[in-house]
């Protein structure tokens, strides 16, 4: 049923922001209501773009006296529904887009502080020009913004090194949800006093506060780089062959990326400009970037030395390193065209579980089993993360003539792999959230305290549910 929000209140909250700060009209609003996936579609009478921290305080204190919900929103490049209104149109959407500024960059203390609706690509590119790194990658970074980063705990391909966004922020400034501030900008290693309250909003998708600024770690900026594309006899292989790399560089593997010969072929048939690296195809290949802050060709070498260990053994099959700049880019231009070319031959069904590292290769054999018991003839790509364990077991119908009657098993195939990455001590989501596509499976693999901890936190700071409602929790 739809939900009409007070024209008072609309007129009110209009007058919280500058001229620029809000959008009414149905064309202006389409944009901001679509999942990327397009599985959610919302409705709002209003998008506000507040333009600093006090204006979102201005927002929040106006809807929490009328009891009207909030959806903050970044870039909107999430994945689970999670930053886009509900179908009802009674809630209001904030967008931090015009809060892009990086006010200052510290190369003494290896920090920089920005505002949440910063791209991730404009810090990367401003950290660089400070001769230092901020190492969160993911694919969205040209449009997705930091403070969604943060909210939803982003991850990406420098995990295995650099840590997830939680690791690589030091303080957070932060609009509670009854419209107070707080400041908590600060650029410390070591605060030992007390609760470290900024961990309560890094992963909460919005549901506990409007994260508005951050402090986050910067690191030296690596001289040399390594990158290669590696076949692998397969993913146990692949596992074993990343502990040697890392004890023969020195713990300097920065991503190490597990893909199978159909997601190679697939950016080879709907991807133009991917081309193979390797004359004759193989099953599994793992793309491998080391890194350090010191360019004096070890690093080949010692990535040399432990793929000739392998190949002896037989867990490396063939090996292509770069041997220039843009033939790296071109190995990774595969990796990351990876879900795009999915997308482009047709409907899928996407997951992004994670389980130990030691348990990887027999996630996917027992994942594959699982769901060939449900459907025999369904297709399926297991590629991603796997120095961080978090794989993205992705399911497709064989016949992409006719997908719905695949999609209509969308939940019984998702419980499948679910249940299969929580037997082997996984969890459901490594780095994409819940928002609402997972929203009602919680329970299924919390247990009762945990569920019991976050409803108590989440009723101390929203006790009236104005936070990014039916998300998360």
């Amino acid at each position: 049923m739809a939900k009409q929000i007070d024209p008072k209140i609309i007129a009110d909250l209009k007058a919280a922001v500058d001229t620029r700060g809000w959008i009414d009209d149905e064309a202006g609003i389409a944009p901001f209501l679509e999942e990327q996936r397009g599985l959610f579609h919302g409705t709002t009478p209003l998008v506000l773009k507040p333009a600093n921290a006090q204006e979102v305080a201005a927002i929040v204190r106006l809807c929490a006296a009328n009891a009207v919900p909030i959806v903050p929103q970044g870039g909107n490049t999430g994945m689970v529904g999670g930053s886009v209104p509900h179908e009802d149109g009674g809630q209001i959407l904030v967008n931090l887009s015009r809060m892009n500024a990086i006010r200052s960059i510290d190369r003494f203390n290896n920090t920089m502080e920005v505002e949440a609706g910063c791209v991730l690509g404009d810090i990367q590119s401003a950290a660089a020009e400070a001769e230092k790194l901020f190492p969160l990658s993911l694919a969205a970074e040209g449009t997705c913004q930091i403070g969604g980063n943060l909210s939803t705990n982003a991850g990406g391909t420098n995990v295995l090194r650099y840590g997830n966004a939680r690791n690589l922020v030091l303080g957070l400034e932060v609009v509670l949800p009854d419209g107070e501030v707080w400041n908590g900008l600060r650029a410390l290693r070591k605060d030992n006093t007390g609760y470290d309250l900024k961990h309560l909003f890094v992963g909460a998708e919005g549901t506990l506060g409007i994260i508005t600024a951050a402090v986050l770690k910067l690191f030296p900026r690596p001289r040399e780089t390594t990158i290669a594309m590696i076949a692998v006899r397969d993913p146990a292989a692949a596992v074993a062959l990343l502990v040697d790399v890392q004890a023969a560089s020195a713990d300097t593997v920065t991503a190490w990326e597990l893909m199978p010969r159909h997601g190679l072929e697939l950016t080879f048939k709907n991807i133009p400009g991917n081309v193979n690296p390797f004359d004759a195809p193989h099953d599994w290949y793992v793309l491998c970037e080391l890194s350090g802050g010191v360019a004096n060709g070890q690093q080949r070498a010692s990535l040399e030395e432990a793929l000739a260990g392998a190949l002896d053994r037989g867990q490396v099959v063939d090996a292509v390193i770069a041997t220039s700049e843009a033939q790296g880019s071109a190995l990774w231009r595969i990796r990351e065209t990876m879900p795009e070319a999915q997308r482009v031959e047709g409907v899928g069904i996407r997951h992004d579980v994670a389980v130990p590292l030691s348990r990887i290769a027999e996630f996917i054999d027992k994942a594959a089993v699982n769901v060939r018991a449900a459907m025999p003839d369904i297709q399926f790509i297991a590629y991603g993360h796997l120095g961080d364990g978090n794989i993205h077991f992705n399911l497709s119908p064989a016949d992409q003539t006719a997908p719905d009657a695949f999609l209509a098993r969308r939940d019984e195939l998702m419980e499948i792999v679910h249940d299969t990455a929580a037997a082997l001590a996984g969890t459901i989501s490594a780095e994409h959230g819940i928002g609402r596509l997972k929203c009602d499976k919680m329970t299924r693999y919390k247990s009762a305290t945990e569920m019991k901890i976050m409803h108590a936190v989440k009723h101390a700071l929203d006790p009236t549910g104005i936070m990014n409602p039916g998300k998360l929790l």
